[in-house]
């Protein structure tokens, strides 16, 4: 039940329109009420007076009463809807707001298909319970307890006899409730997990067929495929086990008001007329006792979706801004690494006790083997994770007391694995500053060396780049990526490999053009191009997370140990070829 009153706790914001769909519901059910009253009184009035023009004028009165019952039930069924998709807009938006503000831990541990799943399939059941359940459950209520008032004002004996069977139905109603929810929730992950298993093979569909592996994959997704199916069979053997109980009892409990009935009605208890009614309030009732195995099934299925939507929208992100944090306005780049250590969850440290101070408009290169840590240091700067031990500090700031807006809106960053969004090229360059003029994004285009090639284009920067950038090369999103960090104009530059995806003679042209901005800019850069570590005023050498040599590329070479090999089986044979390509360039 909890997770039903914070499913409908949606509905608060919409007060009004939920107030307008029960008053209609108020209105048509009781002109519904009012019908087989109106029958019966006709047919003791004929039969006692025998006069038939009477049917006429009730004839009459049935065709208006129809007609006003029509209108309100057009309201209500508008207004379910209304209320239907307004908390599905409302749920929607929760959860992409909610996700949207989770930190890159919480996200580093889900699926991106489960989490679609919750935001379509999960959402969209809750939109059918709202719809079909919350208020028309209420004029089932309504409609249930007006007929059992006016059978019981009727002939209390009778209207006993024909309600002894609801109870029976609520009872079991409630154990299958338990049941179908347990599976429910099962097909809810199934789905989830189907969708995880669609999204990734198709994302990486070029992998997929690199390795002819289409088999592997559809038979992945027909396993899984057929283990939902299985769930939808199990929810469908239990409706359907309910079902025939509903109709015999409902067939049983008719018997006995025409057997009972009759005899009020022969022993002067009752008039023709009543029993009529009876019988038309039964038949009446045969709607909401055959919905009622529907209701517990969107019911149950609602509770599910809830279960899993709650455990997004109940996820604490570690990353959290504090009360009274403050804005980072007018920086000079002062960045200093505290005894900083760090791990991911409860793995072992990634980053064990790092201490490093950075001046102003310095340019720092990190080098180490894969996993050493570089990134996780530059993913500490702009708090995309918390340090677990020490302080991360610009301008003498902890970054924890500071806004993450003014925070990141100081600290640019061009990752590794370049995402560019389905837009053209200009909204790609501009993501980050959306008021940005045409001059300043190809002032930028122009920087990091794209603009002539944009020009190139038949729509120039409204050429349309497709899904993940895929009409562009790996050089061509990197140089990208590069234009639209530098538009936001970072006082922190981050640069995550940023030239690894690029020729020899482009890395040279972006690095021109980025010496000069890099000035004014503390700039930390992961590379393996000795090209730009030989520029760096410091240079950071990681090891199993710990800084294992520190200061220039001359110091270092001086000193030998881990950085004289890197040099030896690393940069210095890409120094040595990017010398023998000019040397080919400049002979032809």
């Amino acid at each position: 039940m909890r997770i039903l009153w914070r499913i409908l706790g949606f509905l608060k914001p919409h007060k009004k329109l939920v107030l307008a769909a029960y008053v209609s519901l108020i209105g048509s059910s009781l002109l519904y009420l009012a019908l087989p009253r109106l029958v019966g009184e006709s047919i003791d009035q004929v039969l006692d007076q025998g006069d038939f023009s009477f049917l006429v004028y009730a004839g009459a009165a049935i065709v208006g009463l129809t007609l006003i019952r029509a209108v309100f039930a057009y309201f209500e069924s508008y207004l379910r809807e209304a209320l239907s998709q307004l908390v599905a807009y409302g749920i929607r938006n929760a959860m992409y707001d909610h996700l949207q503000r989770m930190s890159f831990a919480y996200h580093d541990k889900q699926q991106t298909g489960q989490l679609m799943s919750r935001a379509t399939a999960d959402v969209e059941n809750i939109r059918w319970f709202v719809s079909l359940a919350v208020v028309r459950m209420s004029y089932l209520i309504f409609l249930v307890g007006g007929v059992g008032t006016v059978m019981l004002l009727t002939n209390w004996a009778l209207a006993l006899v024909t309600m002894a069977f609801i109870p029976v139905l609520i009872l079991r109603g409630a154990i299958i409730g338990r049941r179908l929810r347990v599976v429910w929730l099962r097909a809810q992950e199934r789905t989830g997990e189907l969708t995880t298993i669609l999204q990734e093979s198709l994302s990486g569909i070029k992998v997929v067929k690199a390795f002819d592996r289409q088999d592997h994959e559809g038979r992945k997704f027909s396993g899984k495929a057929g283990q939902l199916a299985d769930e939808h069979l199990r929810v469908a053997r239990i409706q359907a086990s309910n079902m025939p109980m509903m109709t015999f009892l409902f067939t049983a409990v008719t018997g006995l008001v025409l057997w009972f009935g009759g005899r009020e009605v022969i022993a002067g208890r009752l008039s023709p007329g009543e029993l009529t009614q009876f019988i038309l309030y039964l038949a009446m009732l045969q709607m909401p006792v055959r919905m009622i195995g529907f209701m517990i099934n969107l019911a149950s299925r609602a509770v599910s979706s809830g279960q899993r939507i709650f455990e997004i929208l109940d996820a604490d992100s570690p990353v959290k801004e504090k009360a009274g944090a403050v804005a980072l306005d007018g920086i000079r780049g002062h960045v200093v690494l505290d005894h900083v250590s760090f791990r991911y969850d409860a793995a072992s440290d990634v980053l064990i006790d790092i201490s490093v101070e950075v001046q102003p408009g310095q340019v720092v290169a990190l080098l180490g083997a894969t996993g050493s840590g570089k990134s996780t240091i530059v993913h500490l700067l702009p708090r995309f994770y918390d340090v677990t031990g020490g302080r991360v500090l610009i301008d003498g700031m902890d970054v924890r007391d500071l806004t993450l807006q003014s925070l990141r809106n100081n600290v640019g960053i061009v990752q590794q694995d370049v995402f560019l969004f389905s837009a053209t090229i200009r909204d790609n360059i501009a993501y980050g500053a959306i008021n940005a003029t045409d001059e300043q994004v190809e002032w930028a285009a122009k920087v990091s060396r794209m603009h002539d090639f944009i020009m190139g284009m038949p729509q120039g920067y409204q050429t349309w780049v497709g899904e993940r950038g895929i009409t562009l090369s790996g050089g061509q999103k990197q140089r990208v990526a590069i234009a639209r960090t530098l538009l936001r104009d970072p006082r922190i530059l981050i640069l995550d490999d940023s030239t690894s995806s690029v020729d020899t003679r482009t890395e040279f042209q972006i690095r021109q053009a980025l010496e000069e901005l890099m000035k004014s800019r503390t700039t930390f850069v992961i590379a393996q191009r000795l090209s730009t570590v030989k520029n760096a005023d410091l240079i950071l050498v990681l090891e199993n997370g710990r800084i294992a040599q520190r200061g220039t590329h001359e110091e270092l070479l001086a000193q030998g140990g881990l950085y004289r090999e890197i040099y030896e089986l690393q940069l210095r044979p890409q120094e040595e070829a990017s010398q023998a390509a000019a040397a080919g360039e400049a002979a032809s």
